[in-house]
């Protein structure tokens, strides 16, 4: 590897974890009270043959979580996404649950949740999703609680320029689908997307009150808990519409 191999390029990471770089076909992260957890998961995937995430390689001599790097792009902002996109972001989701289920990791829980699994946290090539990254987050749970974030987040927006409420619904119905989403779960996916907007305005309030860590200036904060509830009231008000579409 050449001395400019070596040289850290710093990552747009996720807004928990600072100072995350590449390093050469590797990513260095600050260890964290998730770490032991988040090896034994990305380990896990890799005994069980799931390829879109990356590989947990150890710590190195700072003690820097070390991982493969992924090649491809992650999405700087939320934006609207081709059916095939949403499709292939349901399905990648159902083959990481698929590969943790029965595990000692789940433990009672139906899967390992990733718990953040946007467009922000997912790599893309050829124009596909084909890999999520930073499971910082990741714990045992219901298979809803990464689909209805994701249903929010690849496929709802309250913004002016978003796509007409009736797409939104059409491309709700594409993750389910491409998920495998049937019976009590997908009759319970939109109520499963108004508690994730109403869990991350609650993160973000939390936040402000002192009680978690993240980097973000009073301003974000109030903007990330301001879209958060718009978000709420927008699936709110368009419930029957997406389930109908469901």
């Amino acid at each position: 590897m050449s001395r400019s191999a070596d040289r850290p390029v710093p990552l747009r990471g996720g807004r928990t974890t600072r100072g995350v770089v590449r390093v050469g076909d590797t990513v260095r992260r600050p260890a964290s009270p998730a770490s032991p957890f988040v090896a034994s998961l990305l380990d896990l995937l890799e005994s069980r043959g799931f390829t879109g995430a990356p590989r947990h390689l150890g710590r190195d001599a700072r003690g820097r979580d070390t991982l493969s790097y992924v090649p491809g792009w992650v999405p700087p902002t939320f934006r609207p996404w081709t059916d095939a996109q949403v499709a292939a972001a349901g399905a990648l989701a159902r083959d990481l649950h698929d590969a943790t289920r029965g595990s000692d990791l789940a433990g009672r829980h139906q899967v390992v949740c990733h718990h953040d699994p946007g467009p922000n946290n997912a790599v893309f090539q050829d124009e596909l999703p084909v890999a999520f990254i930073d499971f910082d987050m990741a714990a045992p749970g219901s298979p809803l609680e990464d689909v209805g974030y994701m249903a929010w987040l690849w496929c709802v927006s309250s913004k002016a320029g978003a796509p007409p409420v009736e797409v939104q619904a059409t491309q709700v119905r594409v993750l389910a689908d491409a998920y495998g989403l049937a019976g009590p779960e997908r009759a319970a996916l939109v109520d499963a997307m108004l508690e994730r907007q109403a869990r991350n305005a609650r993160f973000w309030a939390e936040v402000r009150a002192g009680f978690t860590a993240v980097e973000a200036t009073a301003a974000q904060i109030a903007d990330r808990i301001a879209w958060s509830r718009r978000e709420h009231e927008h699936t709110a008000g368009y419930r029957k519409v997406f389930e109908s579409a469901l």
